[in-house]
C-alpha cells in the first residue's frame, strides 16, 4: 500500500503488527513515521514509543523492548530504523544483531506491539530467509519515489487541503524546476503558500521567483544549448553554474553523465521501449527518462556522440592541466560547432 492508503487505515481501522515502509523518498518516510506516531498519545510516547538505528544499536534492545507491555496506555510502538541486514548490501558498521530474535518474534508477534521497520532502501533481498519470513507477517508500505502524475496529484491534494489552489502553468513549472521530485515540490510549498497568503492562488510568476531550477534542469538547458550550437546561450548557462560554486569537474561530469543517457534513451527508444521500462531498465526517474526522450527525439545520434567524445576530452584537460575551465569549454563549444559545418 502507500503511504495515503496507510494513513487512512490507521484511522479508521485497528494496525497491523508489524509493517515495512520500504523505499528512498524521505518525505514519504517521514509521512509514514508522522502516521505511525499518532497511534499514540503524545501524553504516552515518552513510554511507550521506541526508536532504534540500526546502525548503531543491537536488534536484540528493539525487540526486547517490542515484547513488553505498553506502559499505561493501549499500545507500544516501536521503529527499527536501517534494517541494513535485511538488503543485499555488505554492512557498513560492526554492530552484533540477533536476527533470530527478530525471527522469533515474527513467529509470536505481540499483540500491543506496532512494530515498524523503517527501511529507506529500493529493495530487500529476497533471498533471505529473514526476509521471506518478514513478507510472510508484515504490511508493506511504499516509500518509493512517486512518478510525476502521482506526485502532481498528492502536491494538488495538500494545496486543496491547505485552502489554495494553483494558476495555469503552475503546476507545470513547480514540476519542471524540481524534477518531478515529490520531495522537493513539497518542500517548496510552504513558502509558496506564504507568498499567496491573501490570494490564496499560487501563479507561474510565483513558482518562477520562488522555486530554484535544480541543477539537472540547467544541465539540460546547457545540453540543448549544445546541440542547437548556441555558443553564446551555452556559455552563459556554463558560466552561471560556475558562479553558483558547481565545480568545473563535477559539472563536466554532470554533463558527459546527461549525454550518455541521452545516448542510451535514443538507441533503446528506436527498439520500442516505453519511458516506464526505460526509466527501470536505466535506473532513473521516469520524469528525467520523459525530458530525455523528448530532447533525444530532437537531435540526431552523431550530434549526440559528438558531444559526449567532445566532453571526455574536456575532462581529460581539467584534470591534466591548469588551463581555464571557462577557456576550454569555449573551445569544446568552437569544436563542436566547427565539425557541424
Amino acid at each position: 500500500m502507500d503511504v495515503a492508503t496507510l494513513r487512512q487505515q490507521l484511522n479508521g481501522q485497528a494496525p497491523a503488527m508489524v509493517y515495512v515502509v520500504l523505499g528512498t523518498q524521505g518525505i514519504l518516510q517521514q509521512q509514514a513515521r508522522d502516521a505511525f506516531m499518532g497511534l499514540i498519545p503524545e501524553a504516552e510516547r515518552v513510554m511507550n514509543v521506541g526508536s532504534y538505528d540500526m546502525e548503531t544499536t543491537p536488534l536484540a534492545t528493539a525487540i526486547d523492548d517490542a515484547m513488553s507491555a505498553p506502559f499505561f496506555g493501549e499500545r507500544r510502538l516501536v521503529l527499527i530504523n536501517k534494517p541494513y541486514f535485511l538488503t543485499g548490501s555488505p554492512a557498513k558498521v560492526k554492530v552484533n544483531h540477533d536476527l533470530d530474535a527478530l525471527k522469533s518474534y515474527l513467529e509470536h508477534p505481540e499483540p500491543s506491539t506496532v512494530l515498524v521497520l523503517m527501511a529507506p532502501y529500493e529493495k530487500l533481498d529476497n533471498r533471505k530467509g529473514l526476509v521471506k519470513e518478514l513478507k510472510k507477517v508484515a504490511v508493506e508500505v511504499s516509500a518509493a519515489p512517486l512518478s510525476e502524475q502521482d506526485a502532481r496529484h498528492q502536491v494538488e491534494q495538500q494545496l486543496l487541503s491547505d485552502g489554495y489552489r494553483l494558476a495555469n502553468g503552475a503546476m507545470d513549472e513547480l514540476v519542471r524546476r524540481t524534477n518531478a521530485d515529490y520531495g522537493l515540490m513539497m518542500a517548496n510549498l510552504k513558502k509558496l503558500e506564504l507568498l499567496a497568503y491573501q490570494t490564496k492562488q499560487i501563479s507561474q510568476g510565483d513558482v518562477i521567483g520562488l522555486v530554484p531550477q535544480s541543477l539537472d534542469e540547467n544541465v539540460f538547458d546547457l545540453i540543448t544549448a549544445v546541440l542547437k550550437r548556441d555558443q553564446a546561450q551555452a556559455l552563459d548557462i556554463y558560466q552561471q553554474l560556475l558562479e553558483t560554486n558547481h565545480e568545473p569537474l563535477q559539472l563536466n561530469a554532470l554533463l558527459v553523465g546527461q549525454f550518455r543517457l541521452l545516448i542510451q534513451i535514443k538507441v533503446l527508444s528506436s527498439r520500442g521501449l516505453s519511458q516506464g521500462t526505460l526509466a527501470s531498465r536505466l535506473k532513473v526517474h521516469p520524469y528525467r527518462v520523459k525530458i530525455g526522450m523528448q530532447t533525444a527525439r530532437r537531435f540526431q545520434m552523431n550530434d549526440l556522440v559528438r558531444a559526449y567524445l567532445g566532453l571526455i576530452c574536456c575532462e581529460k584537460a581539467l584534470k591534466t592541466t591548469a588551463r581555464d575551465p571557462e577557456l576550454l569549454f569555449q573551445l569544446f563549444m568552437l569544436q563542436f560547432a566547427k565539425k557541424a559545418g
